[in-house]
């Protein structure tokens, strides 16, 4: 295969790149509950990773998919000065509380470093204002690729028309708040069934993710070659040697200068490293800027070991989650600007999947063809549909039967009302035991109103009013 344009040669061969994906994702939590489990959440996210990131972006070429349902609670009337009130109330009134607690407690330590913090909030604050409090509109320069409409894992629905669907609602969606889409799709949690290849073909899809770790091995340099589907989508294996270093057990953020994103005060402020004591800022962006380096020349490495054996330019795909970027690994923008910097020096290309279509030919799929699987436990779909969730997953195939079966029938509000249930957040939420009775009462809720919308029985304005505004019931109604 030729280097193509973008290729950069060292002596007689072609250097590979790295294409960072950043997977943007929120649960339709706007409008349902606020502490500890509700739209705070969307706030949060927000604060120290949407807006943070707007400084990155444009700095060089990053994949950033932005999730229909996440853009839906981002453009919700009101939403904007929910916001605002957590920042400047909640939040303002919870730091003021906890440094008064620090000051009377004989720590005045912690007192100055949550006096810093508090700042991270009037500074969004204040970049939310400039923007016309208006995130979405500029998140979408930046946003190429799309996803399902309510993050479903589409391999557990049960029909070809619930998948058309969460495809075809998810895409619209894009396309009209970005203008164009060129085929990028980030399954949900990347997670593959090959009955899938001609939905995603016919929806227009041509190119998306997958965990082929299993298939090829962890390491293997095969995880660095695009695969074609059935169909001609191109699936870019992620590389899970790569991720890890940042997402793994001991990666990056478990270092002792970091933030302790664990321990907590009164009021749910982080002023510890993860070192035990109190939080140096400082020290934290210089542990940053030494990981950025290290993980380009890790990359680099990967990606020329793999070229090496391949015998053609390898492609390292390195996805993660938008929200692990500042909220879970509080330091993680400023990494990321890191790498950027550090991909320059290092003489690393980075490059966008979309680019990357040009010049990195697919192979076939192996022997066999590609198991299903996904990004998250086991890689496979026990997350989502295992013993410990499997009513959930039961519950939401036989409510989408319902609206199938119910055909031109079937209002809108049942429609959204299952696109809610569908979405893959209430299973990972239970599995992980992290957000206490909320999601098995989210599902149970959007269940419970979708049959009564079957049935005519609602009345007044429905709590998922902007979900997939721009939804059709048509892919329902195809035999």
């Amino acid at each position: 295969m030729s280097a193509g344009a973008g290729s950069v040669r060292v002596g007689a061969r072609a250097r590979g790149e790295l294409a960072i994906v950043l997977h943007t994702h929120m649960p339709y939590v706007e409008g349902f509950g606020t502490w500890p489990f509700g739209e705070e959440w969307l706030w949060e996210a927000m604060a120290t990773s949407y807006l943070p990131l707007l400084d990155v972006l444009g700095r060089a070429p990053l994949t950033l998919s932005l999730t229909p349902v996440l853009a839906d609670q981002l453009a919700a009337e009101g939403a904007g000065e929910r916001f605002l009130a957590f920042l400047r109330d909640v939040r303002g009134e919870t730091h003021r509380r906890d440094i008064e607690g620090c000051r009377a407690g004989g720590a005045p330590d912690l007192a100055v470093e949550l006096e810093r913090a508090a700042t991270d909030y009037v500074r969004a604050a204040e970049r939310f204002e400039s923007l016309g409090r208006d995130l979405l509109g500029a998140l979408v320069p930046h946003a190429a690729w799309t996803s399902s409409a309510t993050h479903a894992i589409l391999p557990l629905l049960a029909t070809d028309a619930g998948a058309r669907l969460q495809l075809d609602a998810g895409i619209e969606s894009h396309r009209r708040r970005c203008g164009q889409w060129d085929g990028g799709l980030w399954l949900p949690e990347c997670a593959y069934a090959d009955w899938l290849d001609p939905l995603l073909t016919a929806a227009g899809v041509r190119a998306t993710c997958l965990d082929l770790t299993d298939v090829h091995g962890p390491g293997a340099p095969e995880q660095l070659l695009p695969v074609a589907l059935d169909g001609g989508v191109v699936a870019f294996p992620i590389d899970r040697v790569t991720i890890e270093l940042a997402w793994g057990e001991g990666g990056y953020p478990t270092a002792p200068a970091y933030r302790d994103h664990h321990r907590h005060t009164t009021y749910h402020h982080r002023p510890w490293a993860n070192h035990g004591g109190t939080y140096d800022h400082g020290a934290a962006l210089a542990q940053a800027r030494a990981d950025a380096r290290d993980f380009v020349a890790r990359a680099r490495r990967r990606v020329d070991d793999a070229g090496a054996a391949l015998g053609r330019p390898a492609l390292c795909v390195c996805a993660l989650d938008t929200e692990f970027l500042g909220h879970w690994w509080y330091e993680g923008v400023a990494w990321l600007a890191g790498v950027i910097e550090e991909a320059a020096r290092q003489d690393l290309p980075l490059t966008t999947l979309d680019d990357a279509l040009a010049r990195h030919e697919p192979v076939a799929p192996p022997d066999g063809g590609l198991p299903v699987s996904s990004w998250g436990r086991g890689r496979d779909l026990s997350t989502w549909s295992g013993p410990a969730v499997a009513g959930l997953a039961t519950a939401a195939r036989a409510a989408e039967l319902r609206v199938v079966a119910a055909g031109e029938r079937a209002s809108e509000r049942a429609v959204r009302e299952l696109l809610a249930l569908q979405a893959s957040d209430w299973a990972f939420l239970v599995s992980w035991g992290t957000a206490g009775g909320y999601p098995r009462e989210r599902a149970a809720d959007h269940a419970r109103a979708l049959d009564e919308a079957l049935a005519g029985l609602h009345s007044g304005e429905p709590r998922v009013r902007n979900l997939a505004p721009f939804l059709a019931r048509a892919p329902l109604l195809v035999p």
